[in-house]
């Protein structure tokens, strides 16, 4: 009988190294970097501004000439600070006890939530003839790329360049039940 051999948590994961700028390799060879966005609220907007945005963002995707992928995490609002601000307050009593009540049963059944976006941006080895510089740097102008468009639209994308929050991200990505659910 042939025995399996057994792989450990390290060969599972694609990722390979994280290099300079925040850009991972991948053990496929390809790479990617990982961009945080921060949203707007489109339904506060005007219809004038709804369209602006739109039209912005028409613009946006139809510029993505790159592989990229858009990420949405959620996890429960943890709402024990909000709750405490609350109790120590003594007036309205009775509208504040029913106000606790509410935003209680809306995280108990996971109504409350905050959500982060993400967008991945992706290259492979055979985009720039093998060399990681030329991938890097073609990274690079897509993240800029992908911030100058999406600034039009009113959001804020920002880049993760240390190792240490790549690491956080990456897990937080894979155990998600864990990290966001508690």
């Amino acid at each position: 009988m042939k025995s399996e051999q057994i792989k450990s948590v390290q060969d599972w994961l694609p990722f390979d190294k994280i290099l300079e700028k925040g850009i991972i390799k991948l053990k496929d060879s390809s790479y990617i970097k990982i961009l945080k966005i921060k949203p707007i609220n489109y339904n506060l907007k005007s219809e004038l501004e709804k369209e602006a945005i739109l039209n912005s963002y028409k613009t946006f995707i139809k510029s993505c000439d790159f592989d990229l992928q858009i990420l949405v995490q959620s996890k429960k609002e943890d709402l024990t600070n909000h709750i405490n601000k609350l109790n120590q307050n003594n007036s309205y009593k009775e509208i504040k006890e029913k106000y606790i009540e509410y935003i209680n049963s809306l995280n108990k059944n996971k109504k409350s939530s905050n959500k982060n976006f993400y967008i991945i941006i992706k290259k492979s080895t055979s985009d720039s003839n093998n060399l990681e510089n030329a991938i890097i740097q073609s990274l690079q102008e897509e993240y800029f790329k992908i911030k100058e468009q999406l600034s039009r639209c009113g959001n804020i994308v920002s880049e993760y360049t240390k190792e240490n929050q790549i690491r956080d991200l990456l897990f937080s990505f894979l155990n998600s039940r864990i990290f966001f659910n508690n």
